[in-house]
């Protein structure tokens, strides 16, 4: 039985989980800390609560999954430039929980830019689901030919925002909107090939002509057609799953049956976040990550 390994990513100065507790945590992304729900927190708060209560915006929660609104306690820019190791991107709240960065997934960034680096040839690497971006330009700034597929236009063009303000312009990133699984196929039809595939599917969405996705009944289909466009000598594949009633060995499984026959490494997990308070973890995201030998 495979192990569950545990990942989280040390290196951020311009995020950190503060606290946590009480069905929620209170977290800095750049210059502004915020409370967002968090049920896994069923432990009490470490910090006090003068410390919680100075937070610049509390997340209000609707009925609907994953709605709401953050409400404002003091000044926010309608959006703020944060950074990652060499990576820069904006910030912004919304009209959902989440600011334009998941910070969980950096350890993801600086594998994926390993295996790029480590390669020592021209690599193309595909990001499906690629929401703001930042998974993309770091296989870029690794020196990968990439191409970044996701359904929201909003989201594609919030990435090449992104892509300017790290200054990769020059890098060759393809910013494509379109349903994630007609992409794979065509891509299939056309005979591309990918060395690396980074994928992040939501437990539900819909593409640009309103195509469903559901993530129990097409992720396994999803896998086989990207298993189809691996290059005869492929690196790596990254995937990682949110809000999903399931476990890593869920991912494990799916992604070892896609891969059949191709050797390499595998692992599975969680991606977690360690508060500064008192240690305790919070289990973001369960991922799967194989590469080749």
């Amino acid at each position: 039985m495979p192990q569950s390994v545990y990942l989280n990513s040390p290196d951020w100065e311009d995020y950190a989980l503060l606290d946590s507790g009480d069905g929620q945590k209170l977290e800095r992304f750049g210059p502004y800390t915020f409370v967002r729900p968090e049920p896994q927190a069923v432990w009490h708060k470490a910090l006090p609560d003068r410390r919680w209560k100075s937070a610049e915006a509390i997340f209000q929660p609707s009925n609907e999954e994953n709605g709401g609104h953050f409400e404002k306690q003091a000044p926010i820019e309608s959006r703020w430039p944060m950074a990652y190791k060499s990576l820069r991107f904006w910030a912004q709240i919304s009209s959902s929980r989440h600011l334009g960065v998941f910070p969980e997934q950096a350890c993801h960034w600086d594998w994926i830019q390993a295996q790029v680096s480590a390669a020592g040839r021209p690599t193309q690497v595909l990001n499906l689901f690629g929401y703001s971006g930042l998974a993309s330009l770091a296989a870029a700034r690794a020196g990968a030919r990439v191409t970044h597929v996701d359904a929201s236009k909003k989201a594609v063009t919030w990435a090449r925002e992104n892509q300017d303000l790290s200054g990769l312009n020059d890098r060759p990133v393809r910013w494509i909107v379109d349903d994630a699984v007609k992409f794979v196929q065509r891509e299939g039809r056309r005979q591309a090939r990918y060395d690396g595939i980074i994928l992040d599917p939501p437990k539900f969405g819909r593409g640009p002509q309103g195509e469903v996705w559901e993530f129990y009944k097409l992720l396994p289909a999803l896998l086989q057609a990207c298993r189809q466009i691996l290059s005869p000598e492929p690196l790596f594949i990254v995937l990682t799953a949110y809000a999903i009633q399931a476990s890593p060995l869920t991912l494990y499984y799916a992604l070892q049956e896609a891969l059949s026959g191709l050797g390499g490494s595998q692992v599975a997990g969680e991606l977690v976040t360690i508060e500064r308070s008192a240690g305790r973890c919070i289990s973001n995201a369960l991922y799967s990550r194989w590469k080749a030998s």
